[in-house]
């Protein structure tokens, strides 16, 4: 099924939820903030929320660093 990530467009497998998604990419859940349709969920709804055709999905990395004075 076609879904948008990120802007682009994705072929992933049907009935997938996020938490498999953040796996099939190889991304660290621990730095992801992720948005549904325009709605943040939360890490601990990733495993139980469903992927549906057509979803835009926005993935944020967190990175870490700075300027040090």
């Amino acid at each position: 099924m076609l879904v948008e990530i990120n802007g682009e467009s994705r072929d992933v497998a049907a009935s997938i939820t996020l938490g498999e998604l953040i796996t099939h990419l190889s991304l660290a859940p621990e730095r992801l903030a992720i948005e549904l349709n325009h709605r943040v969920v939360r890490r601990a709804d990733w495993q139980q929320t469903n992927i549906n055709e057509g979803d835009r999905i926005e993935i944020v990395h967190f990175v870490g660093g700075g300027i040090k004075f």
